[in-house]
């Protein structure tokens, strides 16, 4: 997890007084010394340890490198827009998730705070949307443009609907929308994923789903599937069951695959 104040992960610095020299030459002593350990015991935890000390030392000398936005061309921030040179911002933040998969990062997930529309929506709403429209786009075509589109799959949603109706005393300047736990929307991009294609629709007073729905476990089987995981076989077993992501559920939602 990044922070968006002082070092980006914590204990990131070295204290006061040590070098990376010296750093470096602590941890190889001490991983003598662990692995002389694990020479007699054979204890998987001694090998652990002295991996995840040689991970934080790469992280330590790496993560500097990867927050410093001085190698960005001017191009790139206005490609993502103007908050992109903000630290801890939804555009920075799209921003460093490029610079992230371009160093192999694995798995990259953004947030988005304060996005929950009670009232006040005719103000917020706009400017939400304001801050996230652009630097989503901006991050699915720096992407593109890099070639790393394909191998990179971007899914892109909150965590429930909204109702199409108000919430509240209904003015001109102020309203909101309450929680709606049958319809809601999302987009995903790259890894596998069809352009241009909309899937499912909702009755005409946007209440309930009529067409095409895609269920929670049917997402996940269909991102699993873009993985190359088929979620019917990708089980571990706990308190004496095998369970999978899906749960019993899910199925892999074709039309959305290229």
């Amino acid at each position: 997890m990044f922070r968006s104040g002082g070092d980006p992960v914590l204990y990131l610095s070295d204290p006061p007084g040590i070098g990376k020299d010296t750093r470096r030459r602590m941890l190889d002593g001490l991983a003598k010394l662990n692995q002389m350990r694990a020479d007699v015991y054979g204890d998987p935890e001694i090998e652990t340890r002295i991996k995840q000390y040689e991970m934080a030392y790469r992280m330590q000398t790496s993560v500097p490198k990867l927050m410093d936005l001085g190698d960005e061309p001017e191009s790139t921030f206005a490609l993502y827009g103007p908050d992109a040179r903000q630290r801890g911002s939804y555009a920075a933040n799209c921003l460093l998730a490029r610079r992230l998969v371009e160093r192999g990062v694995r798995f990259v997930q953004l947030y988005k705070r304060g996005w929950d529309q009670h009232n006040d929506l005719p103000r917020d709403l706009a400017l939400q949307c304001q801050a996230v429209d652009q630097p989503s786009a901006a991050l699915v075509q720096d992407l593109k443009q890099r070639g790393l589109l394909d191998d990179t799959l971007i899914v892109w949603g909150g965590e429930f609907g909204r109702t199409v109706y108000c919430q509240g005393a209904l003015t001109q300047t102020n309203y909101g929308r309450d929680h709606h736990p049958r319809c809601f929307t999302m987009w995903a991009a790259g890894g596998g994923v069809k352009p241009g294609v909309s899937i499912g629709e909702t009755d005409d007073y946007c209440y309930n789903v009529v067409a095409d729905p895609v269920h929670v476990h049917d997402l996940q089987a269909t991102m699993l599937h873009c993985l190359g995981v088929d979620h019917k076989r990708l089980t571990y077993k706990f308190q004496g069951r095998h369970f999978r992501l899906t749960d019993v559920h899910g199925n892999v939602v074709n039309k959305l695959l290229a």
